[in-house]
C-alpha cells in the first residue's frame, strides 16, 4: 500500500509541475489538477439473488484527479484513487458465533463527465475500471483469528472490473467536497467457478480535496 500511495504523490506531483508550466495565464484554468481523501461505506450484492447476505463497512480513498473543461459547463474529469473496499458477515461456525471482514482495496481510475450549472456544484456521472490489487479477509470465532491477504495469481478471480459512478462536488474553491455513489456491473470472479462467494461492490464516498489553479 506504501509504494501504491507514493506512486500516486509522484504522479500528482508531476502532473502539477507540468501543468502549472504550460497552462499559464487564463488558459490554465482549462486544466486544474486537484488532491483528494476520504472515506468510502462498501457493502456487496449478488445480481442473481444467491442467499448471501453481507453487512456494510468503512473504508480509506485517497488519490488525484483532473478537471477539463471542454464547453462553457461542461468537462471531463479523470483521476487515479486508491480505494479501499469489501463487506462485514456474522454467523455461526461449529456451534460459535463468527466475524468475517473482507477489505479489497483496489486502483480506482474514473473517466466522469462533468456539468456545472453553477459555480458551487458539479454533477458527475460516468464509468469507472477498477482494478483489485489486494485483499485482506479476517476470520474472529471464539479465540480463534485468522487474517489472510491474498495477492490474486488464480486467474479466476476478476481483476479489472467495470463500474458506474454517479454524484457531486461542492465548490469552495479551492476546497472542494465530493460525494460518490458507485457500483460494480460486473461479478467479482472470472468464471464462475470461484470457492468464493459471487458478488458485486456497491459503495458510497465522501471526500475532501484541493484543487490546484
Amino acid at each position: 500500500m506504501k509504494k501504491i500511495i507514493v506512486l500516486i504523490a509522484a504522479i500528482i506531483l508531476i502532473a502539477n509541475y507540468v501543468s502549472a508550466q504550460a497552462f499559464r495565464g487564463e488558459s490554465r484554468h482549462l486544466f486544474q489538477l486537484g488532491v483528494k481523501a476520504g472515506l468510502n461505506i462498501s457493502n456487496v450484492y449478488d445480481a442473481q439473488g444467491e442467499n448471501f447476505v453481507a453487512d456494510p463497512k468503512i473504508g480509506f480513498t485517497t488519490g488525484g484527479f483532473v478537471d477539463i473543461h471542454i464547453w462553457r459547463m461542461f468537462g471531463i474529469q479523470p483521476g487515479i484513487i486508491f480505494s479501499q473496499k469489501g463487506y462485514r458477515s456474522s454467523g455461526i461456525f461449529i456451534d460459535s458465533p463468527y466475524k468475517f471482514t473482507r477489505t479489497s482495496n483496489y486502483i480506482d481510475m474514473p473517466l466522469v463527465a462533468t456539468f456545472k450549472p453553477i459555480s458551487l456544484v458539479t454533477l458527475i456521472a460516468g464509468p469507472q475500471l477498477s482494478f483489485l490489487i489486494s485483499q485482506n479477509d479476517s476470520f474472529t470465532s471464539g479465540n480463534l483469528t485468522i487474517d489472510q491477504e491474498q495477492q490474486f495469481k488464480d486467474n479466476n478471480v476478476r481483476r479489472g472490473v467495470l463500474c458506474i459512478l454517479g454524484g457531486f462536488d461542492i465548490n469552495l474553491d479551492p476546497i472542494v467536497l465530493g460525494a460518490r455513489a458507485g457500483f460494480d456491473i460486473q461479478n467479482n470472479n472470472g468464471d464462475g467457478t470461484s470457492t468464493n462467494p459471487r458478488y458485486k461492490n456497491v459503495w458510497y464516498q465522501a471526500t475532501i480535496g484541493f484543487r490546484f489553479f
